[in-house]
């Protein structure tokens, strides 16, 4: 079909399922060309309208449209929002029964779905594989492609895993969309996606121009942002690093009269939901959360957007600072910073990357743990208790986490579920309810005592990962008896208890080597290391950065380049009040200079000392114009005269 028949269809279909008249920059482009059969990189920033880019294409094509995001939350809100316009879409997570997931992809085969969103890791799934087979599929949709990257920022290993799926329906056309690529990441996402056609890339410029850009080194954060959030009038996100610090900021921005609430991934759905639709309808004014707050939520008017810490890459920092201003009205993007903050950066990614010594010190530690000898376990799994392995071998468990991390990253082991979600728990009441059902149910005391001494007051704020095996033993009774007193604190509603689903184990994916001779690719992992670094850097040279316009920065870092200033960030500003100054110096001090040599000639010493200015190369810096617009010249004696 010709472009111009596509045209006239995917305007209809724009009007006639979002009620839009037109598209927003590129879209259109982008549009045609996959429904030209093309597979087709887009790049367009945070609230750019990534999803039309495929939701259109997808509703002129025969078939299913799979698409392939990383978050659950990103998941349930596009299908929400295509069900609203009375499009068929589904969603496969975890949580759904196997007999929820069979129906839905019998319903996917026999055409009642037309979106079905999963994740990377079930795309790989054999029961999908199989049954992808029998469906007829007419478009690949691959969000926050950059995760396929080992040169991005939020690499995911699972991602690798399309190509092989790609293969099994060669004739499908693909479409991958991202916010945020720099050019080697551009062209691995078109590497390893396996593109028909190289450098078929979409990309709208990564410039704001409603977005201001400020960046505070200062050591009194919590003055600055209340400053800036009584300056700023509207809704904010305020982020945070830890979960603790999104509780202690919002109540300070309570105690002093903004209406605040706290945000963070160890929170129950149901407080999140709650918590996140407050904001949404601005009942609460400044949400302040982890990096988990954000992805899919669909709120135009954020006024400011306000980082309390670096963040660790310039990627992440242009997504989240993009949820500012969607509206296209202006709006603001903060960093506070301090010395400490940039040194900690490095720290924290130096530790992320173990020394050889430690990486071997915990491939032994767990051959022993699981009693393997040398050539053995291959293609084994084995039950893993994270805690009771950490504290049986006095582990440093940030080691141990990137350890096993690497070890995953590189095949020689494979995790599972169970591992990276082992049992939670949440106190439901607070401190003075907990009191008074003690008192009132003395049998289940020490059960609370147990779990106050091991976890701490962290468990009245957020879920906190636990280890029934270690309770049983510091608590001198069996794992069975933990259990039965968490299942019924649960449901007395005291407090939340998710048992873990299945037991956390190891599969060693290779046969267990000698130490001296585990198979990994240091020199890869070198690689990986010194471009987080580089990345730290790049945030630290923005956050430090005195001279150049912020948004350029943004720009270089992203491979576009711009000639001129955005006009709007902290360095911007700061210049065109500089000149202002320096304009208004030059009339005054030009008028006085004249006065002065009106009747006589004066040496340079002579004038300073006359006029007496505030600054004396303020007044040379005046002088020196006016001598080279003709007004003031030197005559024979090397004094000035007025021409």
């Amino acid at each position: 079909m010709a472009s111009a028949d596509w045209s006239t269809q995917i305007h209809e279909v724009l009007a006639s399922y979002w009620g839009y008249r037109k598209f927003r920059p590129l879209q259109e482009e982008i549009i045609l060309s996959v429904l030209e059969g093309n597979d087709t990189l887009a790049l367009l920033p945070t609230g750019g309208g990534k999803s039309i880019c495929f939701q259109v294409p997808a509703l002129l094509r025969e078939g299913l449209c799979i698409v392939v995001t990383p978050l659950i939350a990103l998941m349930k809100d596009q299908v929400e929002q295509l069900q609203k316009r009375r499009i068929p879409a589904a969603a496969i997570y975890s949580g759904m029964s196997k007999r929820e997931i069979d129906i839905l992809l019998d319903n996917c085969i026999y055409g009642k779905v037309k979106f079905l969103y999963l994740s990377p890791e079930r795309l790989k799934t054999p029961l999908f594989q199989e049954r992808a087979k029998k469906m007829s599929i007419g478009l690949l949709a691959i969000d926050e492609a950059h995760c396929i990257s080992q040169w991005g920022y939020d690499f995911r290993p699972a991602y690798l895993e399309i190509a092989h799926f790609r293969e099994s329906k060669p004739e499908v056309p693909l479409i991958a969309v991202t916010a945020t690529a720099t050019e080697i990441v551009k062209g691995d996402i078109q590497d390893k996606l396996q593109f028909k056609k190289e450098k078929n890339v979409f990309q709208k410029s990564f410039s704001r121009a409603n977005l201001s850009y400020s960046t505070f080194l200062t050591e009194q954060k919590e003055k600055k942002l209340l400053e800036i959030l009584t300056k700023v009038k509207g809704t904010a996100i305020v982020y945070v690093r830890s979960r603790k610090g999104t509780k202690g900021i919002a109540q300070f921005l309570q105690k002093n009269g903004i209406k605040a609430d706290y945000y963070h991934g160890g929170l129950n759905n149901e407080r999140r939901t709650h918590k996140q639709a407050d904001w949404i309808q601005n009942k609460t004014r400044v949400i302040v959360a982890t990096n988990a707050f954000g992805m899919g939520i669909d709120k135009p008017d954020v006024r400011v957007v306000i980082h309390l810490e670096l963040p660790d890459t310039l990627e992440a920092y242009y997504q989240e600072a993009g949820r500012a201003g969607r509206d296209e009205q202006k709006a603001y993007a903060v960093v506070l910073f301090n010395k400490e903050d940039t040194q900690q950066l490095e720290i924290r990614i130096r530790k992320s990357y173990p020394e050889l010594a430690t990486i071997q010190k915990v491939y032994q530690a767990l051959a022993n743990y699981l009693q393997l000898a040398v050539g053995s376990g291959e293609m084994q799994s084995f039950d893993f208790d994270w805690v009771d392995f950490i504290q049986h071998f006095n582990l440093e468990s940030v080691a141990v986490y990137h350890t096993l991390r690497i070890l995953e990253g590189e095949g020689v082991i494979q995790l599972s579920e169970g591992y990276h979600s082992p049992s939670k728990v949440l106190f439901n009441v607070d401190n003075k309810e907990l009191y008074a059902f003690q008192v009132a149910n003395p049998k289940y005391e020490p059960m609370i005592q147990l779990l106050l001494r091991m976890y701490g007051g962290e468990l009245f704020n957020s879920f906190k990962k636990i280890s029934e095996k270690m309770l049983a033993q510091k608590g001198q009774t069996d794992v069975k008896t933990i259990v039965n007193y968490l299942v019924q604190l649960d449901q007395r509603k005291v407090l939340h208890y998710e048992k873990q689903k299945e037991k956390p184990q190891i599969t060693f994916l290779l046969p267990r080597s000698q130490v001296s001779e585990l198979p990994i690719d240091l020199q890869k992992i070198n690689a990986r290391k010194e471009r987080d670094l580089r990345k730290a850097k790049a945030v630290v040279h923005y956050a430090q950065h005195e001279n150049r316009c912020r948004t350029q920065l943004l720009l270089e870092y992203f491979g576009e380049v711009s000639y001129e200033p955005c006009g709007v960030c902290d360095i911007c500003l700061r210049k065109k009040k500089e000149k202002r100054l320096s304009e208004n110096h030059y009339e005054r001090y030009r008028e006085r200079i004249l006065k002065a040599l009106a009747y006589k000639s004066l040496s340079i010493e002579a004038l300073v000392k006359l006029i007496n200015p505030q600054t004396k190369e303020a007044l040379l810096e005046a002088l020196q114009k006016i001598i080279d617009v003709g007004e003031v010249e030197y005559n024979d004696e090397g004094k000035l005269k007025k021409v």
